[in-house]
């Protein structure tokens, strides 16, 4: 609709804008009165045309769009010319006028103005005379087909401007209509079309216009001109018809039907004599149709009628051409029609040719070209029921005269126009004529054509139904008898390559058969001889399909003759009134009875013969009739309820005997069954073997033998029934041993004796049984008698009472099988005869229900020899029934007492699924052999079925799958089919009897389905099917026993499986797992284990498909289950474990492994720890298990965590489990194990899959490991497993602490660092850590490089760290402290926000015992002034105290050493105010170091108190003045100590401290450095004392009394210090403190070391002694010399 809107829209704006322009474009030429002014209207029509012209061009290739634009444009003009029509219809014209435009636009204005003509109706006159004038000139003018086209269109228009102006368009027409001028052709089918559609208009211009057009037909000599006047003249003359049939609608009469048919009559006369003639088949079929109108007219008038006879051979001539026969045919029918009403027949003189004519037509066959023929033939037929009215006799003659004539076709073709003439009823046929055509018929009675004798038969049947019975008897009811026999022999005694001949028989009889019932169904009082010959018909024939028919012919005329006054004529010699003549009532009883068991052969001759019966029961049996008129209905009611496809011939034969039954009880106490007996052994001849007749005329005989009275004259006939059998014919066999089972039920003595009698005669032995003698034509073999003997005597217990069963069941009946069997060659025939005679002897038994404590015998015998048959078939091949019917007998013997052990059944069991299961499928072309491999599997269910009956329990479902279990893994797909199939059929019968009753046991679910489930993959289609199928029941048969959640969804989704299954390899893949996904959630945790430990165990049974389809059903269990199977993860990882060394091919060992990783996943600790409890060295499959561990990163990430995890369990306290999976985590692993699969990992992942992130914790792994392998307890663990699975040690490189540095060695080579990795090979860190005496350097020394060149991994070995700081592990804490050293020393910690915890579990470092672990915790301590500067303040308290304490360390030196580092480190960082009291004890306990033994003590002292010095400010100048003076003689002294490093700190300690003296003099001397250090010292010594003895001489005499104090130092070099000092003192010592000394003291102490061992001391003792004398001997000590 929106395209029709913006279509609308764009037109109207085209003729807005041509409106607009319209001014510009007008022509300048002159205008007509009619050309005034329109307002632009003239060129909005010129444009619409346009558009419809361009759109008309683009329709072929755009679709429907430019067809819409070309509509709406015509509908924009006429919608226009509904307000303006006269301007619109002139601006049309205008447009008409144009010179040179196109046919399209010609035919687009006509049809516009079409419209709107139709539209407006009456239009103003001036404009209808132009477009009359344009539209005739434009019809008259244009000859050819573009012109046809255009010329037409404008013929349309003048005929729809007639409607309104019809004297206009009339007279234009006219005035080119002139006599003897041949006018424009479209000018007489424009007149033709006005005379159409305006009738009465048109009768006053009738007469002038057939004048006019009789003028032009001499002129008109083209085929077209010819042509249109035919169809023109047709027309007119049906508008005739129409006027005169409404005469009284006519305003004024114009002319009679007279008057008219006299100006057609020179028409039509100058049609048939002269353009009939024509060579173009286009105008004669014009002109032969034109005559049908024209001879409406004509032939109602009496004088033209004659005048138009006279025309007949022109038409009959007519046929010679290639004209289409059927209207020439109407034409003549049309004429002989009217010749009959109006008794006005044609003329004699041109009967023979119209006889000839027609009848030529009727008797050869029409040309091809003849599209009519059949609607013909029947207008010929309806042209001689015409003649037949009016020339009868001379009609007949003719036929005589044709059928004289032996030509097949000219006396059918006769015989079927008289049966025509005979089957005419209006109006009747006299007598005269039919017995003219009874004359002509009988002459052809004797012709033996099969054409012609149905031709004959029908014509027979036509008169009886016609009316006409009575011209029939005698010689019509003899032909039909003929007939009837003729065509029966001829069907009984066909002969081969005649195939046609059949054919046409077959219908000469079908004929006659209908006939036949026309005849007595329609003629009453039929002769007797008629009825014989039917009767004895039936009795007779051999073509049975002609019975039905009789049959029901002799129900009707018994039903007639029974209602005649004639009854005594059809009585027999009983002298019953109601008799007719019948065979033998027991002869005609048996046949009916026999032909009635198959009762819908013949077109359901069973109904038709029940009548028979019924009609005629007082006449075969008068006992009967009553019982037959109560029975027989019942019979007839059965058979209309059904068709021969619906029927059952068990059930209708069950039905006959039945009826024969309660027919036999009315004769009771006579010889009627006896003599009944007699005709039916007579009959047993008359069929052919095999057929159903036969075998129920067997069954039948049986039934009545069983009844007889006489027991010697029932074993004459047994007997001869047994001598004239034919033991070679099976069924002949069968039917006999059908027979004597049936008489054995009421006669079994005399069927044994009978049977006895013919074993006597014919002499048991083995060179009797060839008693060909007996029956020449059937010489008998001697294994055929005894199969049918033994099969006797088993049908025998099979029909006889049950009371007598029990007496004769195991001797005779079951010995005489027995023996039978054991006495012959044992061929295939017998072996077969004798299974089934097992059969029927324990269905016999079976069927007695009341059985007590019966025990049948020979059933250990029977079952031996049965089961020798089995095992005796060949394994490879199945050429009998032999296995089937044996398997079908044991499982008949299964059902009888005694029945077999569950050890029997199994033993029965497994023997016929070995015998049949190795059997190869027959091809699909040998049908016979694979009847025979169907059967047998058939039996093989059956006998499973009846073996389970007796262990319908979970237990017994069990055995028989475990019997079927290496079937369904065979490689041969063929066992494997079969194995499944046999599972399914277990499963129906276990689902079937046992239901919910008894639940399966624990883990039996899903033991059935891992053994099935594999199956669905199968690479043989029927096998995936039907493990489908035993799936399905599978998973019902659970779901109702657990009552578990099943859905008609589920269900639906295994059924398009099933389907599914049907597709290619990957498609069942696809579809198995599906299947898995469905049956998954059906499943407890239980049977996930042992469906899982089924499927894993089944690896490697079968092909890789089967494989394939194990693997994807674990893991799709696995998938959806796993989060459950938390308690269950060991059994199945153990399961798949041990199945995985096995397997061979990669992509099953790749599934297997990703089953393990997905366990993994959701239960790592039980997976890890079940892993690495496998043996060392790694085995290959778990190596491949590691390598896909290593193939997904985030899962190998798990897993590293979880195996450092394990390693990092020995250096945290012990937990105690809170779940399961702890019990797994902290249960014991070997960590050499641990460390190979670490290994194992790193080398296999990729370097871009997240390893670096794994680095910390790796690397503090590792560490962790390599300090527990430090101590006399870490030798490396020889494993269990190792001793389990080999003799000796491990191999020497796999230990711990290799295992270890190897792993991290190769840790740092993935890191892709070469600087890093070639700086440790350079640093020898890896020799470091290896060695257990510089293990904790090269910790120190790896960390210190991590945090050099492994930026953006600090924090989280920081972390770890520090949690290994917090172990309870000594090694652990040692390691990570050493890290933690180098860590302090860089701002990570402080970045990471762990200062604080590190400070924390550094505090609780130093108060440990572990002397190292202290040192390096003091170290951290100290290295925090490197890493945090800016939080030494704040944890300056903590650090001065540890560091305090540690000064105090008695027995220690490395702790006090590495205490006063960490405090020089920390006082660069510290103000004086920040150390408050620490800075004396600090002070005081740093000078207690200064004399101390240690070097090292020594040195961190100096520094220690140097430190101080800078730090000292305002509030402590004071006391660390003291401190100096009090520290000032061990420094001087210590400036000479014998450790070089110790002197240097001393050296500069005590230079520090000089301005603490306060002295610039003392300063300057402490800066000057000419002289060597000896001499500075000296010189400084010298200037300190004189300054001293200035400033402070009490001072000066208290340094040298503490100066000789170190006379006696252990260092020597002290000691030469000490007395050098003192000898410079003494020098300097003012006279007045001279006075206090104790010279003799002073003496004894330098004189003891002139016994010093180093010359050195004893030399400056000497000197020292010397300068004493001197001072003691001067008294002015205080002497300015001296001073200076």
């Amino acid at each position: 609709m929106l395209q029709i809107l913006c279509l609308s829209k764009e037109t109207e704006e085209e003729m807005a804008e041509a409106a607009i322009d319209s001014n510009e474009d007008l022509s300048e030429e002159t205008e007509d009165p009619l050309e005034r002014d329109d307002g632009g209207t003239f060129q909005q029509v010129t444009n619409l045309l346009d558009i419809m012209d361009s759109e008309s061009a683009k329709t072929d290739t755009a679709g429907a769009g430019p067809d819409m634009r070309k509509t709406l444009a015509s509908v924009i003009i006429t919608e226009k010319a509904t307000t303006e029509p006269c301007v619109v219809m002139n601006a049309l014209i205008r447009c008409l006028q144009v010179p040179q435009i196109s046919t399209q636009r010609r035919m687009n204005i006509y049809n516009i103005l079409q419209e709107i003509i139709q539209q407006e109706g009456e239009l103003e006159e001036p404009c209808v005379q132009r477009l009359v004038a344009i539209a005739s000139q434009e019809m008259r003018e244009l000859p050819k087909m573009e012109g046809y086209m255009r010329a037409e269109v404008a013929s349309d228009t003048l005929v729809a401007l007639s409607r309104n102006h019809f004297s206009l368009v009339m007279y234009e027409l006219q005035h080119h209509l002139k006599p003897l001028d041949l006018t424009d052709e479209f000018v007489i089918i424009t007149l033709a079309k006005l005379a159409h559609g305006n009738v009465f208009e048109f009768m006053p211009y009738m007469g002038i216009t057939l004048a006019t057009i009789l003028t032009m037909l001499r002129l008109a000599n083209e085929a077209k001109i010819r042509q249109v006047i035919c169809g023109a003249m047709e027309t007119f003359c049906e508008t005739v018809q129409f006027y005169l049939k409404h005469l009284e609608d006519s305003v004024y009469p114009v002319m009679t039907e007279e008057q008219f048919a006299i100006k057609l009559f020179p028409v039509y006369r100058y049609f048939v004599t002269v353009w009939l003639k024509s060579h173009s088949p286009e105008v004669k079929l014009g002109v032969i149709k034109s005559l049908k109108p024209m001879l409406n007219l004509l032939l109602p008038n009496d004088d033209l009628r004659e005048q138009v006879y006279d025309y007949i051979p022109l038409l009959l001539a007519a046929y010679q051409g290639d004209l289409e026969a059927l209207f020439i045919t109407q034409v003549l029918r049309q004429i002989l029609e009217v010749s009959v009403i109006t008794s006005t027949p044609v003329p004699q003189m041109q009967l023979h040719a119209i006889f000839t004519e027609l009848h030529v037509q009727v008797c050869t066959k029409a040309p091809a070209q003849q599209q009519y023929c059949s609607q013909n033939l029947m207008e010929i037929v309806h042209c001689f029921i015409a003649l037949a009215r009016s020339y009868p006799k001379e009609l007949m003659k003719f036929f005589l005269s044709q059928t004289e004539m032996n030509k097949e076709a000219t006396r059918v073709g006769t015989l079927t126009l008289i049966r025509a003439v005979v089957s005419a009823d209006e109006p009747r046929m006299n007598i005269k004529t039919i017995y003219l055509a009874i004359r002509v018929v009988k002459n052809t009675l004797s012709d033996t054509r099969s054409k012609v004798r149905m031709a004959v038969l029908r014509i027979i049947g036509q008169l009886v139904l016609s009316g006409f019975q009575d011209r029939i008897k005698g010689w019509g009811l003899k032909y039909v008898s003929v007939q009837l026999t003729l065509s029966t022999y001829k069907l009984t005694n066909r002969r081969e390559n005649y195939y046609q001949r059949d054919l046409e028989e077959k219908m000469v009889h079908k004929v006659t058969m209908d006939i036949v019932r026309i005849i007595t169904s329609s003629v009453s009082g039929m002769t007797n001889e008629f009825w014989v010959r039917l009767l004895c018909y039936i009795m007779e024939t051999d073509f049975t399909e002609a019975l039905t028919p009789i049959c029901i012919s002799l129900t009707n005329l018994a039903e007639q003759q029974l209602h005649t006054e004639d009854v005594q004529d059809m009585q027999d010699g009983c002298g019953r009134s109601r008799h007719v003549d019948l065979p033998t009532p027991h002869k005609l009883l048996a046949r009916l009875l026999v032909l009635m068991s198959s009762p819908y052969k013949g077109e359901g001759r069973g109904v038709a013969m029940l009548n028979l019966l019924r009609i005629l029961s007082h006449s075969i049996a008068p006992a009967m009739a009553d019982m037959w008129e109560l029975e027989i209905p019942l019979l007839l009611k059965y058979l209309e309820e059904h068709t021969e496809f619906t029927w059952n011939q068990k059930t209708w034969e069950d039905k006959l005997i039945q009826f024969l039954r309660n027919s036999l009880k009315k004769t009771r106490g006579s010889n009627w069954s006896l003599r009944l007996s007699k005709e039916l052994n007579n009959q047993i001849e008359s069929f052919d073997s095999p057929s159903l007749e036969k075998g129920f005329l067997y069954r039948a005989l049986g039934f009545t033998l069983a009844t007889g009275l006489e027991a010697d004259k029932v074993e004459v006939l047994l007997l001869e029934l047994l001598y004239k059998t034919d033991y070679g014919n099976d069924f002949d066999r069968e039917g006999v041993i059908l027979c004597f089972g049936l008489c054995a039920r009421g006669q079994v003595s005399t069927v044994l004796n009978v049977l006895h009698d013919f074993e006597e005669r014919i002499q048991e032995s083995e060179q009797s049984w060839q008693i060909g003698a007996w029956r020449k034509d059937h010489p008998w073999r001697r294994e055929t008698v005894k199969s049918a003997l033994m099969v006797m005597y088993s049908c025998v217990a099979t029909y006889c009472h049950p009371q007598m069963l029990l007496t004769h069941v195991d001797k005779p009946l079951t010995s005489k099988i027995i023996h039978h069997y054991t006495s012959s060659c044992q061929d295939i025939c017998l072996k077969m005869a004798f299974m089934k005679s097992v059969m029927q002897v324990a269905n016999a038994i079976r069927n007695i229900t009341d059985l007590e404590d019966f025990q049948f015998a020979q059933k250990t015998t029977l079952t031996a020899i049965l089961m020798a048959i089995v095992k005796a078939e060949p394994m490879y091949s199945l050429v009998s029934p032999v296995r089937a019917m044996a398997m079908d007998a044991l499982s008949h013997m299964s059902k009888v007492k005694p029945f077999y052990s569950i050890e029997e059944n199994n033993e029965l069991m497994d023997i016929c699924i070995h015998s049949l299961i190795s059997l190869q499928p027959p091809g699909e072309d040998n049908e016979s052999s694979k009847t025979l491999y169907t059967t047998a599997l058939h039996s093989l269910e059956q006998l499973m079925e009846s073996l389970m009956q007796r262990q319908l329990d979970p237990k017994g479902l069990q055995e028989m799958v475990h019997l079927l279990e290496k079937w369904i893994l065979s490689e041969r797909e063929w066992e494997r089919e079969k194995a499944m199939k046999l599972h399914l059929h277990l499963m129906q019968i276990y689902v079937q009897s046992i239901g919910v009753c008894i639940p399966l046991k624990l883990g039996q679910f899903g033991t059935l389905v891992g053994l099935i489930a594999p199956c669905t993959c199968d690479s043989h289609k029927r096998t995936r099917l039907a493990s489908m199928d035993v799936l399905s029941s599978l998973l019902d048969l659970h779901a109702s026993q657990t009552c578990s959640s099943w859905d008609a969804s589920k269900e639906l989704e295994l059924a398009r499986c099933k389907e599914d299954l049907q597709g290619v390899d990957v498609e069942i893949f696809r579809t198995s797992a599906r299947i898995a996904k469905v049956a998954c959630m059906q499943f407890n945790c239980d049977e996930v284990v042992s469906l899982i430990q089924k499927l894993c165990e089944n690896i490697g049974a079968m092909d890789l498909q089967h494989d394939q389809a194990s693997v994807t059903w674990i893991g799709t269990f696995l998938q959806m289950r796993v989060k459950e199977l938390e308690d269950k993860v060991a059994e199945i990882l153990g399961a798949i474990l041990v199945q995985l060394p096995t397997v061979d091919h990669l992509e099953v060992r790749g599934l297997l492994i990703e089953g393990i990783l997905r366990l993994a996943h959701y239960h790592q600790e039980i997976v890890l720890t079940a892993l690495l409890r496998q043996p060392l060295p790694m085995e290959s499959h778990l190596v491949e298990v590691w390598l896909a561990v290593a193939d997904n990163a985030p899962f190998a990430q798990m897993v590293l965590h979880g195996l450092m995890g394990r390693l990092q369990l020995r250096f945290t306290p012990r937990a105690n489990a809170t779940s399961k999976a702890d019990i797994w985590r902290l249960a014991a692993v070997d960590p050499l194990m641990t460390l190979c699969t670490i290994h194992l990992l790193i080398e296999k992942m990729d370097k871009d899959d997240k390893l670096p992130d794994l680095f910390p914790d790796l690397i503090y792994t590792f560490l962790l490991q390599l300090s527990s392998s430090q101590g006399p307890e870490a030798v490396s663990p020889v494993l269990k497993t190792w001793r389990l699975v080999h003799t000796g040690t491990l191999p020497e490189e796999i230990n711990l602490k290799r295992i270890t540095i190897k792993s991290m060695q190769l840790l740092f080579k993935r890191l892709n660092s070469e600087r890093l990795v070639e700086t440790l090979e350079e640093q020898g860190v890896w020799d470091l850590l290896e060695s257990g005496s510089t293990f904790l350097q090269g910790v120190g020394l790896l960390a210190r490089l991590y945090i050099r060149n492994m930026e953006g991994y600090g924090r989280r070995l920081s972390e770890l760290v520090l949690r290994g700081m917090d172990s309870e592990v000594l090694g652990c804490r040692v390691s990570s402290t050493v890290v933690c050293v180098e860590f302090m020393s860089d701002p990570i910690l402080y970045q990471a926000k762990l200062l604080k915890p590190a400070v924390l579990l550094l505090e609780k470092g130093v108060g440990q015992q572990d002397e190292d672990l202290r040192v390096l915790s003091l170290r951290a301590l100290g290295n925090m002034a490197l890493g945090a500067p800016k939080k030494v303040r704040r944890y300056r308290k903590l650090l001065l105290e540890k560091c305090l304490c540690s000064l105090r360390e008695p027995s220690s030196t490395s702790v006090p050493s590495e205490a006063m580092e960490a405090l020089a480190k920390i006082l660069a960082e510290l103000r004086e105010g920040d150390m408050g009291s620490f800075f004396d004890a600090v002070s005081e306990q740093c000078r207690a170091f200064f004399d101390h033994e240690s070097e090292q003590l020594r040195v961190k002292a100096f520094l220690l108190f140097g430190k101080l010095a800078k730090v000292v400010r305002i509030s402590k100048k004071h006391f660390f003045k003291e401190e100096v003076k009090k520290a000032w003689v061990p420094l001087m002294l210590h400036c000479q100590d014998p450790c070089s490093n110790a002197a240097q700190a001393c050296m500069a300690t005590m230079y520090q401290c000089v301005h603490f003296w306060g002295w610039k003099a003392l300063e300057d001397s402490s800066g000057r450095s000419d002289a060597t250090g000896a001499d500075q010292m000296t010189v400084f010594q010298m200037t300190f004392c004189s300054i001293l003895t200035q400033k402070k001489p009490a001072v000066l005499y208290s340094f040298l009394l503490e100066t000789m104090t170190y006379v006696k130092s252990n260092f020597s070099t002290i000691r030469l210090a000490s007395c050098d000092l003192a000898g410079i003192i003494m020098k300097q010592m003012s006279a007045h403190y001279l006075k206090k000394l104790d010279f003799l003291a002073l003496r004894n102490s330098l004189q003891e070391l002139q016994l010093d061992s180093d010359p050195g001391v004893r030399r400056a003792a000497l000197e020292t002694l010397k300068i004493l004398d001197t001072c003691s001997q001067h008294q002015l000590l205080a002497s300015p010399e001296g001073v200076s």
